[in-house]
């Protein structure tokens, strides 16, 4: 768990020199410039609501003047705010989650908070023991894709502002991926190529998104006259990927929807060492759309996901809840929800 220092506020933490490389100006010298005692300089720069804009204005021209920067640790004491977010993601080498991770640091950027990552390697202990240590130092947290129970977020919850990107609960707001008009349109696609008999390579047992993509992609081949047959759950990685490619061939199907684009391509590269021919006897569709997608030979198709626009709401959800002051993301309901759509490339054919 590390510090990403991409908040406005990290200004100042560290050293004790102020400008030219002099001792740094204490609250003491600003108050005896100003005028006024230290805890009106604390509340004319922490609490300005509570300083009348004269003796306000007096006090930053003082600071500025004398080079004063807030120390953030004892800010955080005195006011009981960190100033930090924190952001759990559950792998941060699956490129799906690296656009998402610089989204939510480039909204703060330009803010007095800082964003703190942990990686929870795609393990729900270790996702709830991060969780529980990230709450004691953060004034919020984005949860990005959370494995954990009900139980565990509500209580996580319970202690700090959380938003959940791609899960539901009632204990904090949600930033969904729609994943029902990119499912229907990979359907319909597979179907115009005549497949009627396809394969759901399962993600992880206890994650939403697989769960959603199942139920949608589930309904849309129902409905279309699709033989569906599931198989996993395999690890959302290159490796679940490969190892599943061998029980996709024995189930003999022509079509087969893999639960990220990683996954994929691990089947891919698989009937690769195997000389099955992509599409010519195997069809395969990602979910994600990674940057890498486009690059495979043949290119991959996939259900492209809005990953910059659901760190954005995430990003500015939490912002709203912790600074009344924050810019205004559009009214939000408890779960917003953000379309997704096929790119079909090269790995789609003729059943």
């Amino acid at each position: 768990m590390g510090g990403t220092g991409t908040g406005g506020g990290a200004t100042g933490r560290g050293g004790a020199s102020g400008p030219g490389g002099g001792p740094r100006a204490s609250i003491r010298a600003v108050a005896t410039l100003a005028g006024v005692s230290p805890s009106t300089v604390s509340r004319a720069l922490n609490n300005p609501e509570l300083v009348n804009a004269e003796t306000r204005r007096r006090v930053l021209e003082c600071a500025e003047r004398l080079g004063y920067r807030p120390n953030r640790a004892a800010q955080s004491l005195v006011l009981g705010r960190t100033r930090n977010v924190g952001l759990i993601v559950p792998d941060i080498a699956n490129p799906f989650f690296a656009p998402f991770i610089k989204g939510v640091e480039a909204y703060f950027r330009d803010t007095e908070y800082a964003v703190f990552l942990a990686d929870t390697d795609e393990d729900t202990a270790t996702e709830v023991r991060l969780a529980e240590a990230m709450v004691e130092r953060v004034d919020g947290l984005i949860l990005c894709a959370p494995r954990m129970t009900g139980a565990r977020l509500r209580a996580v919850a319970a202690r700090t502002a959380v938003v959940l990107a791609n899960r539901t609960s009632g204990a904090a707001p949600s930033v969904l991926l729609d994943f029902r008009p990119g499912m229907e349109q990979a359907v319909a696609h597979v179907h115009a190529l005549g497949h009627r008999r396809c394969a759901y390579l399962a993600g992880p047992a206890n994650s939403w998104s697989n769960r959603q993509r199942r139920r949608f992609l589930g309904a849309a081949c129902a409905e279309r006259g699709i033989d569906l047959v599931d198989l996993g759950p395999y690890e959302p990685r290159f490796t679940g990927g490969y190892r599943a490619a061998d029980e996709v061939l024995a189930a003999g199907v022509t079509a087969v929807f893999a639960y990220n684009d990683l996954v994929a391509l691990g089947v891919l590269s698989r009937l690769a060492a195997r000389g099955v021919p992509v599409p010519g006897e195997l069809s395969i569709v990602g979910f994600d759309d990674v940057p890498m997608a486009s690059m495979t030979n043949p290119p991959l198709t996939s259900v492209a996901m809005p990953v910059n626009a659901l760190s954005r709401a995430a990003a500015a959800t939490v912002h709203a809840m912790l600074d009344p002051r924050a810019p205004k993301a559009p009214p939000l309901p408890p779960a917003t929800e953000l379309a997704t759509r096929l790119l079909i490339r090269g790995t789609t054919g003729p059943a």
